[in-house]
């Protein structure tokens, strides 16, 4: 889910403005799927809205800044687990 989050993101971020149906033909994840990034995407104030199609905000860089770390923090953890078995 997080991985299509991401590329849908970096989709519109290199092709904006970008509608639905281009963002579903570029990425090959379906319609649906792709609405409902939007809309989470949308909500969480990273990506707008237009007339002409989905574009990234300023919270842009910032967003892939903190899921970057929180990747490495899963990461870290995860190393952690598997010296303990």
């Amino acid at each position: 889910l997080l991985e299509r989050h991401i590329l849908i993101l970096k989709t519109v971020k290199y092709n904006q403005p970008i509608g639905l149906i281009r963002l579903s033909e570029m990425t090959g994840i379906p319609k649906h799927k792709v609405r409902y990034s939007l809309k989470l995407l949308e909500k969480e104030g990273i990506i707008k809205a237009t007339t002409e199609g989905a574009t990234v905000t300023d919270k842009y860089d910032e967003f892939l800044k903190n899921i970057s770390e929180y990747v490495k923090g899963l990461y870290t953890k995860v190393e952690e687990l598997l010296s303990q078995i």
